[in-house]
């Protein structure tokens, strides 16, 4: 009947393993004197010759005890647990017996054996060893004897376990303390972070509502002539206002705190309102602004306020790395599925391998020119993305010139 083997997956993580750590003391292989010592019919009668393979099942976990073994030569597991990933509790040598407790009761085994190099057994089998010891009184005692020893050295290992369990135990709970420190630092650390950006919001909407009526209030003469001071101060202080939201919206996206003001909107209007706020910047980098965006998009149920700075980032961004007499491309057409938008622009591009790490946070691309910012704008554009149920990546641009970011939103 050929043998049922262990994985060599499994045989290797055995092998891998150290064993459950046991007394110095070892219990003597008086077995194998007391074997030769009585008649040899009766030893031919009590012992039936076995041989195993690497990696071969002796006996399983479970199964009913019929029968102890002998190691004649070799090496074999004791294992518990599953066969896929075994736990290693022990390994036994020639004249030691395995599966002991099988010549004292019939009840299912309470561990795997497993031949770990080619192993030569003698099988004990439990009802003609409960015969033998009827002849033999003396064997029996001494049987016991040793039986016992296995006993008070797998108890030794159980005690040694539990101490360990506790202390393991204890190294967890100062672990679980620490953390717990280390998240109400962390708490502290984000709401002092949020009451200071909150308290940065109320001052720059003063200032930009300040230069909106500076603009309306000024005789036509003077706002014409100082519009470029007044709108580079509007420029600014938009794109501060959109720093300080998206430094909000980070953390709160991040851990599911910040709720979605879902309404029906057009996706083409919110587009255009974004390139009036950015037509000056765009004109001052002397960089060209087109669009290419299909007449008839699906309206959409966005949180209008966070898509409408998705797109306002992406756009300042591209004009960051856009030289001038360059141009950046908005467009926006739609499937049956989805509306896809992508900014593409002139600049340098960006790495192969930075395309994924830019959108973490304070990553930039490793140009040769640092740029400013602190890479929160691209963080927040994917989480706000994905927070629609949409998707956000960068690739190359037209012919391999600049760099294309698109993202999509779901229609439905």
């Amino acid at each position: 009947m050929p043998g049922e083997f262990i994985s060599p997956q499994a045989f290797q993580h055995l092998l891998n393993q150290q064993p459950v750590q046991l007394p110095a003391e070892t219990v003597e292989p008086i077995l194998l004197p007391l074997f030769a010592s009585i008649d040899r019919s009766l030893f031919d009668r009590l012992a039936k010759q076995h041989s195993c393979a690497p990696a071969e099942i002796i006996c399983r976990e479970g199964d009913t005890a019929d029968a102890a073994y002998l190691i004649w030569s070799g090496r074999v597991a004791i294992v518990k647990g599953s066969l896929d990933e075994p736990l290693l509790l022990g390994i036994r040598l020639p004249g030691e017996m395995v599966g002991e407790m099988a010549l004292l009761e019939n009840k299912p085994r309470s561990a795997t054996i497993i031949a770990l190099t080619p192993t030569y057994l003698l099988r004990i089998n439990a009802s003609e060893f409960q015969q033998l010891l009827f002849i033999q009184p003396e064997m029996a005692r001494q049987v016991m004897s040793s039986i016992s020893a296995r006993l008070r050295q797998a108890d030794a290992a159980r005690a040694s376990g539990e101490q360990q369990s506790r202390q393991l135990s204890e190294k967890v709970q100062t672990l679980e303390t620490e953390k717990q420190q280390l998240l109400n630092i962390q708490r502290v650390r984000q709401e002092t972070s949020d009451l200071i950006i909150h308290d940065l919001r109320n001052p720059l909407n003063t200032i930009y509502l300040t230069l909106c009526m500076l603009e309306l209030t000024l005789p036509p003469e003077i706002a014409s002539e100082n519009r470029q001071p007044l709108e580079i101060a509007k420029s600014a202080a938009e794109r501060m206002k959109r720093l300080v939201n998206s430094l909000l919206d980070i953390s709160r996206l991040e851990s599911g705190q910040s709720p979605l003001h879902l309404c029906s909107t057009n996706l083409n209007s919110l587009i255009q309102d974004m390139l009036r706020q950015l037509a000056f910047s765009a004109e001052i980098a002397q960089v060209q602004l087109i669009t290419d965006i299909s007449d008839a998009l699906p309206t959409l149920n966005i949180d209008e306020d966070k898509i409408g700075r998705v797109i306002a980032n992406l756009i300042d961004n591209a004009l960051k790395f856009t030289p001038p007499q360059g141009s950046i491309t908005i467009a926006a057409h739609a499937t049956p599925e989805e509306i896809t938008v992508s900014i593409t622009d002139t600049g340098p591009g960006i790495p192969p391998e930075d395309r994924q790490r830019i959108f973490e946070r304070f990553a930039q691309s490793n140009q040769e020119k640092p740029q400013r910012g602190f890479g929160l704008g691209l963080t927040f554009c994917q989480l706000a993305i994905q927070a629609h149920g949409g998707r956000i990546w960068v690739e190359a641009g037209e012919n391999g010139l600049g760099s294309r970011f698109i993202f999509t939103l779901p229609l439905h």
